[in-house]
């Protein structure tokens, strides 16, 4: 397309995260025209977390009209939008919200799970996952038929459900990501009606479904007045706000990777074919393309610093920690639930292998704790058998650290690029372009733009390897990961 404005199509990206609802323009070229983005409010209590959905729509219409106010209407041609996984509600028949909605985290249907579980088991292993999260989204579900009256033609929304029930003026299907969590069979590309019968979901309660990427109808009138997006623009199926990360980051080639690093680590990737995990710790999306996306999310990452360190210490402990040689390890544990990847141990906790006499080297042993972990996901994944040797992203804001960045690609004895634009948004309009008839991999290739590239030297990888293979033999000696991931990590660090 030309690139000229007034002509070049704009593509937007909506995003509903935790603590804001976003919305980002983007023109052909992969540059971002505007951005907005409005607070949500979240209501926790104990393992309770929940959000007011009719704030979704306010806050996303307030963020919408923003971005667009200085954008020629005849620019924009379509959008997606992606959400938390898992989150949740009820819904009647016009799309006005019955309940809450149970947020991703969202803990208080463990009951829920044991009988989601003991009745699909046999689905949930076949997708490779083995057993369902209580905080998946279909024991909420089961938990709020268990604790209230499903009235006549109520629906079960996921969170970007509403939203397109809004735009478009009528209830469109939701997309497969959305849908894992709530037990679609993304082999089959159906519920399984036979599982969820025995677990008393009612008929038609649940939306149709559609591959990511598909059209589900374009912005009505009303939707227009609210939101300042043009009557008409095409709206798009969209993804989990994980995946559009992974979109935004380009990794959707088969062994490509892109690793988030914020307060956890998340690490997503893509494979030809399904990863079935026999220790659940790692699931698969499926793609646009119909590609496998697997992944995993630890309970260790960057809140570690948070946690031991003030936030005007980082920048002056960073500075006494470069080129040095220490090899303390701090095992990076964050999550209260213990560690979910690279291994499944809920009585998990932290500990540090080797002396620190400094706040530098505690520093440190926290930064090389980090990069341990990472590398042992990607050893983890590769003894499933997933393809892991392709191009890698960092993304997430521990990548405001350069030399971290470059110690954890030193750890990982891999080059590593870091993409210009990564944030969620700008990856739902990079799958919003392809509605104008490229392929993903053609979206891609035009808008997501790769900036700095670290290429680790073999001597530095070399340093590390006795720190991260004495890391994981304490590990395994302490329970926590099975014997035959370690040996595989062993193997694939020998010479």
């Amino acid at each position: 397309m030309p690139d000229r404005p007034g002509t070049d199509a704009v593509w937007l990206g909506l995003d509903l995260g935790t603590q804001s609802a976003r919305c980002v323009a983007v023109d052909g070229g992969g540059h971002v025209l505007a951005a907005a983005a409005r607070p949500l409010e979240s209501h926790r209590d104990g393992e309770r977390h929940e959000q007011d959905p009719e704030q979704w729509w306010s806050a996303l219409a307030t963020a919408c009209r923003e971005a667009l106010a200085g954008i020629a209407p005849e620019r924009v041609r379509g959008l997606a939008v992606d959400g938390t996984s898992g989150t949740v509600l009820l819904a009647d028949a016009r799309g006005t919200p019955l309940t809450p909605g149970l947020m991703y985290d969202d803990g208080r249907a463990a009951e829920q799970a044991v009988r989601a579980n003991a009745v699909g088991e046999p689905v949930w292993k076949e997708l490779g996952y083995r057993s369902m999260q209580t905080s998946w989204a279909l024991p909420k579900l089961l938990w709020l038929l268990d604790h209230g009256d499903a009235p006549s033609g109520a629906r079960l929304l996921h969170q970007v459900d509403l939203i397109t029930w809004r735009l478009t003026g009528q209830q469109v299907p939701t997309d497969a990501s959305h849908a894992l969590k709530t037990g679609y069979h993304l082999v089959q590309e159906r519920w399984p009606s036979e599982e969820l019968a025995g677990l008393q979901v009612p008929s038609g309660l649940l939306p149709d479904v559609v591959r990511p990427g598909n059209p589900l109808g374009t912005v009505c009138a009303d939707a227009a007045r609210t939101t300042g997006i043009p009557e008409g623009t095409v709206v798009v199926a969209g993804m989990t706000d994980g995946c559009a990360a992974q979109i935004a980051a380009g990794a959707v080639r088969p062994g490509a990777w892109n690793s988030v690093l914020g307060t956890t680590l998340v690490l997503k990737g893509t494979s030809p074919h399904l990863v079935r995990d026999p220790a659940g710790v790692v699931y698969c999306h499926r793609g646009p393309d119909g590609q496998w996306l697997p992944g995993g999310a630890s309970g260790s990452g960057a809140g570690v610093l948070s946690r031991h360190f003030d936030r005007t210490e980082l920048a002056p402990l960073t500075r006494q920690a470069e080129g040095k040689d220490w090899d303390a390890v701090a095992y990076p544990l964050v999550s209260a639930g213990g560690e979910r990847f690279p291994f499944r141990a809920p009585d998990a906790e932290p500990f540090l292998l080797g002396e620190t006499p400094t706040r530098a080297q505690e520093f440190h042993a926290c930064l090389l704790g980090v990069a341990c972990v990472e590398r042992l996901c990607f050893d983890y994944l590769d003894h499933l058998g997933a393809p892991v040797d392709g191009p890698l992203t960092f993304t997430g804001g521990a990548t405001r650290n350069p030399y971290w960045n470059r110690l954890r690609a030193e750890v990982l004895g891999r080059t590593v690029r870091l993409p210009v634009q990564a944030e969620s948004a700008v990856g739902m309009a990079v799958l919003a372009a392809t509605s104008g008839g490229a392929t993903l991999q053609e979206a891609i290739a035009r808008m997501v733009r790769l900036g700095e590239e670290i290429v680790p030297a073999p001597a530095r990888t070399a340093h590390h390897l006795p720190a991260y293979l004495r890391f994981i033999d304490r590990l395994t000696h302490r329970g926590w990961l099975d014997a035959a991931v370690a040996e595989h990590a062993r193997r694939r660090a020998a010479p």
